[in-house]
């Protein structure tokens, strides 16, 4: 699929006319259905600004997609970062053009045995403990959940987890909206 092309899905799925897309970018619509065709080329900063409209990056105009399917398996799941000693795997194939944002965390034992700081911040969470024991603080109660529990909270509340245990703690996290 080239630029034009995904630009393209992007609109559609949005259910946008090439009308609309011209008045948000300033291009002509001539102009974007011959680009979405791949007749023409486009400008980085005209790219850049569909980028922002569709809230998407732009290198994902520019990443051969690996696979149309929707299924992520096991040994495929890309590391997105990893932050002092977690461990964090995107779940979802193109999560950038998506609503929810799931992820899998893994919480590696550590020495520091005392409460994280809590803090908010915008959307929703959901989490679901796959191995180990999770410690959830939300507010000023603290949780021990464990595997199969989980745990759905609005994330504008002060909250955080953490591993106390000398295991690894592995649970799925769902953000909305997505933080991708």
């Amino acid at each position: 699929m080239n630029i034009g092309e995904k630009v393209k899905a992007l609109r559609n799925e949005r259910g946008m006319t090439l009308k609309q897309l011209s008045e948000a970018t300033g291009l002509s619509t001539g102009f974007l259905s011959q680009f979405e065709r791949g007749i023409t080329t486009i400008a980085v900063e005209h790219l850049a600004t569909i980028a922002d409209l569709f809230k998407v990056k732009i290198p994902y105009f520019f990443e051969e997609e690996r696979e149309s399917e929707p299924i992520v398996r096991g040994y495929e799941q890309p590391v997105i970062h990893q932050l002092n000693n977690m461990i964090y795997k995107q779940l979802s194939r193109t999560p950038q053009d998506k609503k929810i944002a799931p992820k899998m965390i893994e919480i590696l034992p550590h020495e520091k045995r005392e409460l994280p700081t809590t803090y908010p911040h915008q959307g929703e969470e959901f989490i679901y403990i796959i191995e180990g024991i999770l410690t959830l603080v939300i507010e000023e109660k603290t949780y021990q959940l464990y595997p199969g529990d989980s745990a759905h909270y609005f994330s504008t509340i002060n909250h955080n987890w953490d591993n106390e245990t000398n295991s690894i703690v592995k649970f799925i996290v769902v953000h909305y909206p997505n933080d991708y």
